[in-house]
Formats: structure tokens, C-alpha cells, sequence
């Protein structure tokens, strides 16, 4: 049988029909991302989004990107988002890749200036705004939660200043569970270090790692869970790297976060945390036919 005659064949239940999918690439300090908008309908069928974002992650092989960002709709909010990660699981939440959803559907006209995204992690408030060519979005992180089922680490109370293999960490969620280690000299084999914490046991549902050099700046780089690797820059865990300095008395209620993409700011009002920065897009595009033909035998 030839491919043109394979073609023709109805493959309407085959999650992996050929068909162009349409994308937008977009990054948040480096944290890249491939946006899917999926609010008029879904184009990435449910049982085959984990098998996309593992290929399309790819960076040679695929568009390359540290997650996929599905929008779409939500009855709770005025647009929805869900991340996927390099390594096919779903994420609850992603401060730099809300920042890029936001851009996204605010240029889309979805929204308007102040608006909310439904994820895993509850329902965000977003402000948006636009400074010349620099597009920023803050976000509404939320209370950061130290108490260990939160987050989630094993035992009891809050999980502050603990020995974690040599290292002092503490713990919490902003969104994702984040550890979070002060150190002298950020010139560290970090793929090497962070995976011994990712992985401890302390921690059931893994976690994300981050090394923090204080100083008038925070300098930060954080290992990220999912990816499993070191990214440019990691919103929560810049939330969450200003949350444990506040806990610890090191800061008062704002920090210029440094990460190796750019730089954010963390607000903090009463308990509640904030983080600004901006959002770039990249390009748009269409992964083709060929592609989506091929995408069962690239995994």
C-alpha cells in the first residue's frame, strides 16, 4: 500500500493522525516554552499530550523547549493552562511558563489587562502590562506553604534548615515543591549535586532544587524536576528562594532575583508572594504533517 492511499485511510480515532499542529514559542528569562492553543478546540488529543511533549521537547529532534503549555478553557477562570514537561509528566504550576500563557492570551484578546488562569495549582491572578517593547506580567503566587504535607516532605511540622546530604535545605511550596540551599559559590557541578536532593527520600513526590548566593541581589540556579536538568531561570523557584530568605529573617518584603536568563522580582504583601518579569515571543510556526507522522517512532 502506498503512503498516499494511507493517507486516505479514516484515522480519526489514531491520537496520531497526520495533521499540522500549529505553535507559538515563547520564553520567560530564558525558561522556554511551546504554547498549543487549545481554547477553541483541542488539538493534541488527551492520551497522546504526554508522548508530544516528550518528542517535541527535543531539541534536536523536536522543537526543543523546557515544557508544553496547553491553553485552554476553564469554567473557573477566564483561560486555563497546563504544563507538560520534557519527560511527559504535568506539572501544577510554572511561574515563568504562566508569563508566557499570559502574554499569549492577553495578544490573543482571550483577556484583558487583570485577569485569572486556572492550573493544577488553583486559580492565579495575573496583571499585565506593557513598558515599550517589554511585556511584564505579575503574578499572584500565593501563600508560600512551609508545613512538610504541603510541600510534600515525610514528618512533621515545618521543614527549616534540615541536613539533606551535607547540605542546610529548607523546604517549601510555592506552587511546586522547592528546595532551597545558601550557598558561598554558585560555581558548582549543579546536574550532579541537585539529583542526590531531587531524589531523597524526604521527599515523595520529588522536588525542585535551587542554590542561592545571597547578597543586595539574589543570584540563583535552580535544577528543575520534570526537566531534569538545570534551566536558565525558574519562577516559583525564585518565589520560593525569596520566601525561604524572608522566613529566615535575611530579607525584608522585596528581592531582585538574578537567575542565569534575566531577572525578577519577588513582592511580598502580608503573606502573600509576587513575582514580576517579562515574557518574549519567539516565533510561530507549524509542525508538519511529516512530523506528526512520524512522532510515535521519535519517542
Amino acid at each position: 500500500m502506498k503512503l498516499a492511499e494511507i493517507s486516505e485511510i479514516d484515522l480519526e480515532d489514531d491520537p496520531f493522525r497526520p495533521h499540522a499542529v500549529p505553535f507559538t514559542k515563547l520564553h520567560g528569562n530564558g525558561n522556554d516554552f511551546v504554547l498549543i492553543d487549545e481554547m477553541s478546540r483541542e488539538i493534541v488529543p488527551e492520551s497522546a499530550k504526554s508522548r508530544f511533549a516528550i518528542a517535541c521537547c527535543r531539541r534536536n529532534f523536536g522543537i526543543g523547549a523546557d515544557g508544553i503549555l496547553f491553553l485552554v478553557r476553564s469554567q473557573l477562570a477566564d483561560v486555563g493552562m497546563r504544563l507538560l514537561q520534557p519527560d511527559g509528566s504535568e506539572a501544577e504550576m510554572c511561574g515563568n511558563g504562566i508569563r508566557c500563557l499570559a502574554k499569549y492570551a492577553f495578544e490573543a484578546g482571550y483577556t484583558g489587562l487583570n485577569f485569572d488562569v486556572e492550573t493544577l495549582a488553583g486559580t492565579i491572578p495575573i496583571q499585565v502590562r506593557e513598558i515599550g517593547d517589554c511585556f511584564l506580567a505579575k503574578v499572584d503566587m500565593g501563600v508560600p506553604r512551609f508545613d512538610r504535607p504541603s510541600i510534600p516532605a515525610v514528618g512533621r511540622g515545618q521543614f527549616i534548615r534540615e541536613n539533606v546530604e551535607g547540605l542546610e535545605i529548607t523546604a517549601v511550596n510555592t506552587g511546586v515543591p522547592h528546595a532551597v540551599t545558601f550557598v558561598d559559590d554558585l560555581d558548582l557541578p549543579i546536574n550532579e549535586v541537585a539529583p542526590i536532593i531531587r531524589h531523597n527520600p524526604a521527599f515523595p513526590e520529588g522536588i525542585n532544587v535551587n542554590f542561592v548566593k545571597p547578597g543586595e541581589h539574589f543570584k540563583v540556579r535552580t535544577f528543575e524536576r520534570g526537566v531534569e536538568g538545570e534551566t536558565f531561570s525558574c519562577g516559583t523557584g525564585s518565589v520560593a528562594c525569596a520566601s525561604v530568605a524572608r522566613k529566615l529573617g535575611l530579607i525584608e518584603d522585596e528581592v531582585l532575583v538574578e537567575t542565569k536568563g534575566g531577572p525578577l522580582m519577588v513582592y511580598f504583601e502580608d503573606e502573600r508572594a509576587f513575582m514580576e518579569g517579562p515574557a518574549v515571543t519567539v516565533y510561530t510556526g507549524e509542525l508538519s504533517e511529516e512530523y506528526m507522522w512520524r512522532l510515535p517512532q521519535e519517542i
